[in-house]
């Protein structure tokens, strides 16, 4: 059996899945399966998958029923002791698996190891956009009251977890992600890999770029998740919902609008005041101040020069 089963949800993705599969098929650690599921694609991928005779990768075709069943059927299928996501679009470094099994293996108590993240565009080139979190053990909380730490295509979990609880919700039409790995840090400490061995790819026809849907799914998960917690951390929707909101804010500064943005940030501000004091919301303020001194494209130039800094001080932190 191998030991990593890597997960791929496809639905008409063939303008990038032939570089995301060659990322994995590039990978220093050798022992995986890579379940490709066709959720009702019209596009060449059974012929293209029959044509790669590859016997790490096996293609299960179904009907279009969204990115959360394709992934259960993945889990249904996978062998592996360790299954890892990866979106259609996305890209590893080929080091990824062999650093993430050798956390797993060496942290027998861990659920989910995550890597840092780099976003890259359309043609592979970094925008200068970095997720590195340092969350480890612990996280729920931490990872209900803030975000940028762990997304699909970086997550590497033990299947024994969803034994325990359970696939992906396929009622959430937005962040399905997000409800597994807070149900997951709710029973299993995580652990991360401190170096940027995910490629997460912006393009148009992601779905984080509709914003109605991913302020109702968004809505829709933090209303799930305290409908079973505990009464002493009721206390936390309030923060949750004031982080939403500040995501929000910077989708806003992404897209050039400004004015949303300050919208986004008032209501943060609204659900939890004392959001105000943390570093995020500081820096939402200096990009909507020197989006309104610079406009979008002044502010777009200070903030490629920010991103390189980042980069080189993260370079030197590892």
């Amino acid at each position: 059996m191998p030991r990593v089963s890597v997960v791929i949800p496809a639905y008409n993705a063939m303008v990038y899945l032939p570089k995301t599969v060659e990322s994995v098929l590039n990978q220093t650690f050798t022992d995986f399966e890579v379940l490709i599921i066709n959720d009702g694609s019209s596009d060449h991928i059974v012929e293209w998958v029959t044509s790669l005779l590859d016997p790490h990768i096996k293609l299960i075709s179904q009907a279009n029923q969204g990115v959360s069943i394709a992934r259960n059927t993945g889990i249904a299928h996978a062998q592996g002791e360790y299954i890892a996501f990866l979106d259609a679009d996305d890209l590893w470094e080929p080091t990824k698996l062999e650093k993430q099994v050798h956390c797993l293996d060496n942290k027998p108590t861990v659920g989910l190891v995550y890597t840092w993240t780099i976003l890259v565009d359309e043609m592979e080139n970094a925008t200068g956009k970095i997720y590195a979190s340092h969350a480890e053990g612990d996280v729920w909380q931490q990872l209900l009251v803030t975000d940028e730490m762990c997304n699909s295509s970086s997550a590497m979990v033990r299947r024994c977890c969803f034994e325990r609880v359970g696939v992906f919700d396929q009622n959430l039409a937005f962040a399905e992600d997000m409800d597994m790995w807070l149900r997951i840090a709710a029973c299993y400490p995580f652990a991360v890999v401190k170096e940027t061995l995910t490629f997460y790819r912006q393009h148009s026809t992601n779905t984080t770029k509709n914003r109605e849907r991913m302020i109702q799914g968004l809505r829709t998960l933090i209303e799930k998740t305290f409908e079973s917690v505990p009464l002493e951390l009721l206390h936390l929707r309030n923060r949750a919902y004031a982080s939403t909101n500040l995501g929000l804010a910077w989708v806003a500064i992404d897209e050039g609008n400004y004015t949303k943005a300050i919208h986004f940030r008032q209501q943060a501000m609204l659900h939890y005041p004392q959001i105000c004091y943390s570093e995020k919301f500081i820096r939402l303020s200096l990009a909507v101040l020197l989006m309104r001194c610079f406009g979008p494209h002044g502010y777009d130039g200070i903030r490629s020069l920010t991103h390189l800094l980042r980069r080189q001080i993260l370079s030197f932190a590892r």
